[in-house]
């Protein structure tokens, strides 16, 4: 079973594939997640990523997002598992794989699905 840090690295170089490998980002494909990553976006992710008043960068804000996915998929997903500023280590996901992590964080940064179904604000 590979150890903690290789996981990282695979997923990280997962990561880096949906990213796209070049330095402009590439516009993210909407993202669906299945009923168990659904249940940890609601039980963890939602806390912070679904209220403007925690400063996190909101859920489907594709520019809140974008400086962050300038930075690399690394320095990225390194965040995401240690914590960042305001962010607790693993987003208080103690279940989380760096697949999870990562499936997560890209499904936050896609735009919404349902957005042109949805009138302007």
């Amino acid at each position: 079973m590979p150890s903690t840090g290789m996981k990282l690295i695979i997923a990280a170089l997962a990561f880096s594939a949906l990213m796209g490998c070049d330095d402009k980002q590439a516009a993210l494909a909407p993202v669906t997640l299945d009923a168990r990553l659904q249940d940890i976006y609601t039980r963890t992710c939602a806390a912070c990523h679904a209220d403007a008043e925690t400063g996190a960068p909101q859920t489907h804000d594709v520019a809140a997002w974008a400086p962050r996915l300038s930075k690399g998929a690394g320095i990225l997903l390194t965040h995401m598992v240690e914590g960042f500023n305001g962010m607790p280590p693993l987003g208080q996901c103690v279940e989380c794989s760096a697949d999870d992590l990562t499936a997560l964080m890209h499904f936050m940064a896609a735009p919404d699905k349902d957005a042109k179904n949805r009138a302007p604000e």
